[in-house]
């Protein structure tokens, strides 16, 4: 039996200040400790906080010919413009994951993988919100084990200042709670 080979060109989309390009780029860095290819392309407006934001990331057991996408396997996104916004540049039997707390219009399609999860409800009763962005990456991952947690987990002892270690283990009860429960919203979708 073969091995499926990775290519998983995903979008995150959001206001800025939620933690956006920050979830991208834990992916693409656990993506290179798993010594796939990645490519990590963020974009926002001159705003930042409150304004719109969004990345695009590639992790793939390939080398990347481009990292202009169109079309992604997987939507993740966290307010309603981004969800009006690219809703329709999931492929067919993609997914969509969507924060339900900040969307009033959920999505329509009918031949994509729709995922809602209260992460920013979640997050506040674990009281922090700004671990909501890790509460979606875990759905993410529960659906679609691009990484391994363990290696997001590695990723963030790389990436934050050693002052902010202490919120390391939060950040993974985070990830785990965000994995049940897209894979509970998943079980749910699927009947």
């Amino acid at each position: 039996m073969t091995k499926k080979i990775l290519n998983e060109e995903n979008i995150f989309a959001g206001f800025g200040g939620q933690g956006v390009l920050s979830m991208g780029m834990m992916l693409a860095y656990a993506g290179m400790i798993e010594n796939k290819e990645v490519c990590w392309m963020p974009s926002y407006g001159p705003e930042m906080r409150g304004g719109t934001a969004n990345c695009i990331v590639i992790v793939s057991d390939e080398q990347i010919s481009s990292p202009i996408v169109t079309k992604f396997d997987s939507a993740i996104v966290l307010n309603q413009p981004s969800l009006d916004k690219f809703e329709s540049a999931v492929k067919p039997d993609g997914l969509l994951l969507y924060d339900s707390t900040n969307i009033i219009n959920p999505p329509t399609r009918d031949d994509i993988m729709i995922v809602p999860i209260a992460a920013s409800a979640e997050a506040m009763k674990m009281e922090n919100t700004r671990i909501m962005n890790m509460v979606v990456l875990g759905g993410l991952l529960g659906i679609r084990p691009i990484v391994q947690i363990e290696t997001i987990i590695e990723a963030l002892r790389k990436v934050l200042p050693e002052r902010h270690h202490k919120l390391i283990p939060l950040n993974e009860k985070a990830l785990r709670r965000g994995m049940e429960l897209a894979k509970t919203a998943a079980a749910v979708t699927a009947e």
